[in-house]
């Protein structure tokens, strides 16, 4: 019995822990070029078709899974100019981690590359 407590528990630990882990895996990307009337929109996944998420305006920061479609990963690039980041993403989806309904519900979303750029400091 304590072996099965053992395995639950650990079981709980991962399911808490990863999701925490990928959140934490890449901040320093930002909306960018969204018509000043309009929003980037967050969607469940990589399509123009597939459901709204959440909407963000210019400059609102993004935190990022690293992973991009195509076998881009951001944690990847992270050391080229700015300008050849947002190349590399310009023409593909990547994915984001954020808590659409702000109510502590985090999941993984898709934001389009068009749309996004590397974090000033």
């Amino acid at each position: 019995m304590k072996t099965l407590m053992k395995i639950a528990l650990a079981a709980a630990v991962v399911a808490i822990a990863a999701p925490m882990a990928m959140a934490n895996t890449f901040v320093a990307w930002k909306v960018s070029g969204v018509a000043w009337n309009d929003v980037l929109n967050a969607r469940a996944w990589p399509s123009s078709q597939s459901a709204i998420r959440a909407g963000y305006p210019n400059g609102a920061r993004l935190q990022m899974t690293g992973r991009c479609m195509n076998g881009i990963d951001l944690n990847d690039i992270a050391g080229w100019s700015r300008g050849a980041q947002r190349n590399a993403v310009r023409s593909t989806w990547c994915q984001i981690w954020h808590d659409p309904g702000q109510n502590a519900h985090w999941q993984v979303g898709w934001v389009h590359g068009r749309y996004i750029e590397p974090q000033g400091w």
